[in-house]
C-alpha cells in the first residue's frame, strides 16, 4: 500500500499545544480538539469518481464509484476493497440504516433505494408532489428517530436519457421542482412514509443553489447543510430538528460549503470540498484541515474504534488516516 505524508499546520498545533509527532492511538482519552494520530494512506487508486462512504455497524465502509454504475465495500480488519453491487441506481451519497440496509441517493431517475444486504432492493420515493426530483445527493439518518433527511440539488448527467426532463447543459437554470432556478432542497422521509416532505421552505433558504453534503447530531437535534460551489464557498447551514422531522431557526454557520461531511464526537464537522477535508467546531471555528493532494468529495468515520477517518478523494482514490477522535454516525 501507498503512503503519503500529512501535513498538519504548525499554527494549529501550537494553538491548541498538541505536538506535531504522531502521538500514539488512544492516547487521549478525553480529547478537545481533534488531530491526527498516523500518516495519510493511499487504499486504493484506479476508480472514476468516488463518492458516498457509508459505515456499518462493524466499522466497514461501503462507497460508490458513480460513473461506473458500482458500490465498494472496504474491509475495515484486512484494509481490502472489494465489489459489493454494480446496477445502483447511479448511487451517489449512501447511509446505513439500524437494521443494516444502505440507503442510497440514486440519481439515475431521481430516486432514494433502499439496498439490501444481498444487494437487492426497493424504491423508497421517487418524486416529491408527483414531479422528480433533481438527483438525490447525499443522506443522513436521525439516529434517534430513523428518519432520513436528503439533499437533492441538479447536477445534470451524462448518464441521463435525452428525454428525461431534467436533461439540460451546463448550468442547470431549471428544475422539475421549480419553474426558474434549480429548485434546490432538503426533504425528509418520515419512519415508515413513502411521501418527503419539503423542510427548507423557510425564509433565508435560497433554493437557486446546490445543496449538497449532510450531517447531524448524535442527538437528533441538529442538522447542518452545506452547499456545492465552484470555489468552496457555497456556505454551510445549522438547523434545529423539530420532533416531527421538520426544520427550524436557519442559521448561516459557516462560509465554507462543498461536499460531503461528517461528526466527530466533539461535534466538529468535517467537510469534504477542494481544500480536501477541513474541521470545524461548534462555534464555527476552523480546528484541522487535511490536504489530500486534490481535494475530497466525502468523508466518514470507520474502523471498530471509529477512530479511522475515511476519504473518497481525489475522485479516483479512497485514502484514510488515524484520528484521535471518534465518529458519530455508525449505528450501534
Amino acid at each position: 500500500m501507498k503512503k503519503t505524508t500529512f501535513f498538519f499546520s504548525a499554527i494549529v498545533c501550537s494553538l491548541f499545544f498538541y505536538s506535531c509527532e504522531d502521538p500514539s492511538e488512544g492516547s487521549v482519552k478525553n480529547p478537545t480538539t481533534p488531530f491526527p494520530t498516523g500518516n495519510l494512506e493511499v487504499i486504493q487508486t484506479g476508480f472514476s469518481f468516488v463518492e458516498g462512504p457509508a459505515v456499518d455497524k462493524w466499522g466497514n465502509v461501503f462507497f460508490t464509484d458513480q460513473p461506473n454504475d458500482k458500490i465498494f465495500r472496504w474491509d475495515a480488519q484486512s484494509n481490502n476493497i472489494s465489489l459489493f453491487l454494480e446496477g445502483t441506481g447511479r448511487s451517489n451519497g449512501m447511509a446505513f440504516d439500524k437494521d443494516g440496509n444502505i440507503i442510497a441517493c440514486a440519481d439515475m431517475y431521481g430516486e432514494v433505494w433502499k439496498i439490501f444486504q444481498d444487494g437487492t432492493h426497493e424504491v423508497l420515493v421517487d418524486n416529491y408532489n408527483g414531479k422528480l426530483l433533481n438527483g438525490p445527493n447525499d443522506v443522513w439518518i436521525n439516529q434517534k428517530t430513523g428518519g432520513i433527511y436528503i439533499t437533492d440539488p441538479i447536477f445534470p448527467r451524462g448518464y441521463w436519457e435525452a428525454s428525461d426532463p431534467r436533461n439540460q447543459n451546463w448550468p442547470p437554470t431549471h428544475s422539475e421542482q421549480a419553474a426558474t432556478g434549480k429548485g434546490g432542497h432538503v426533504y425528509y422521509l418520515a419512519p415508515g412514509s413513502r411521501t418527503l416532505k419539503r423542510v427548507t421552505t423557510m425564509e433565508g433558504w435560497d433554493a437557486d443553489s446546490w445543496p449538497n453534503g449532510i450531517v447531524g447530531t448524535p442527538d437528533g437535534k441538529k442538522l447542518y447543510v452545506n452547499k456545492w460551489a465552484g470555489d468552496n464557498m457555497g456556505g454551510t447551514w445549522v438547523f434545529d430538528i423539530k420532533p416531527n422531522g421538520e426544520l427550524k431557526n436557519i442559521k448561516k454557520f459557516i462560509d465554507m460549503g462543498g461536499d460531503g461531511m461528517s461528526m466527530d464526537e466533539l461535534g466538529d464537522i468535517y467537510i469534504s470540498n477542494g481544500f480536501g477535508v477541513t474541521a470545524f467546531d461548534k462555534l464555527g471555528t476552523q480546528v484541522l484541515n487535511i490536504d489530500t493532494g486534490g481535494g475530497a468529495t466525502n468523508n466518514v468515520f470507520a474502523g471498530k474504534n471509529e477512530k479511522t477517518l475515511f476519504i473518497t478523494g481525489p475522485t479516483s482514490t479512497v485514502q484514510s488516516i488515524k484520528m484521535n477522535v471518534k465518529g458519530v454516525e455508525k449505528f450501534k
